[in-house]
């Protein structure tokens, strides 16, 4: 699904290969209420920054939790879609709003069906 793809840039249809890195709760390495997501970038590292706040709303929703699979996947479809719409400008990190958490939840869940389809982390790892 979405920890490792190649998207084509808006404008200058260039091939954009997308890996996961890690996964960071950047409390720790940035000072910031969020989980950055990492990613490689046709090997330039970028941050997806998705705030603490939406693993609290989640499980006061739902009772469940965000797990690592799912938000490298949430964070995977969010990159994709800003590359593919000419948001990605080069910048080393991108924060998305807890909004915009769910509504790429909801995708990647309508795509995967269960959590339990979600692919195995790191990537290339088989079940």
């Amino acid at each position: 699904m979405y920890e490792s793809f190649t998207a084509e840039d808006r404008w200058t249809r260039a091939p954009q290969v997308c890996c996961w890195r890690g996964t960071v709760v950047a409390i720790a390495t940035r000072h910031a209420d969020a989980v950055d997501v990492q990613f490689t970038v046709n090997g330039r590292t970028v941050a997806i920054a998705l705030p603490c706040t939406a693993w609290v709303e989640h499980k006061r929703r739902t009772g469940t939790v965000i797990t690592d699979r799912l938000a490298a996947q949430i964070a995977g479809r969010y990159l994709k879609r800003s590359i593919e719409n000419g948001y990605d400008n080069g910048r080393d990190i991108y924060t998305m709003t807890e909004a915009e958490v769910f509504e790429h939840m909801d995708a990647v869940m309508r795509e995967a069906g269960h959590t339990d389809n979600l692919p195995l982390l790191p990537v290339g790892i088989e079940s």
